[in-house]
């Protein structure tokens, strides 16, 4: 059985973007500087594709044909953006973010299991004070 052309559109437009993009888009290759320190690029990556298309019949609809007149096309697009440069000195590993809100988010993330905690301890510490004395707590209703 024939490809349908779509399919013919499709496999050159994903050939395509793979040729594009390898393991080097995504952390880069490595820049040694005169100082011995190697600087290695990270980029994020994003990728777009589309593809579509029409068959049309004959101007006269009681004829069968086979294959019809095809109209068709494709599209893909990538995004590479750096986010990161990777730092590898004498003086140990540096991570620069060209983006500052990226670096909180990782701070956040950090912190994140620490807060969980100290919530869940107050929570503990409420309940353990509701529970030890409610004859404490009940007061006399207004007159």
């Amino acid at each position: 059985m024939t490809d349908h052309p779509i399919q013919g559109l499709m496999r050159t437009a994903m050939e395509n973007l793979k040729e594009m993009v390898d393991v080097n888009t995504i952390v880069g290759d490595p820049v040694e500087t005169p100082d011995g320190s190697v600087i290695i690029p990270v980029t994020k990556v994003g990728f777009g594709f589309a593809a579509g298309g029409s068959e049309f019949y004959g101007k006269d609809p009681s004829e069968t044909a086979l294959e019809h007149p095809f109209g068709g096309g494709s599209g893909g697009g990538v995004s590479i953006t750096p986010i990161a440069f990777l730092i590898v000195g004498s003086k140990g590993i540096n991570m620069v973010h060209l983006d500052e809100n990226t670096h909180l988010y990782e701070k956040l993330l950090e912190f994140a299991p620490q807060v969980v905690e100290k919530i869940q301890d107050m929570l503990k510490g409420t309940e353990a004070e509701k529970s030890a004395s409610p004859a404490e707590n009940k007061e006399e209703p207004p007159i």
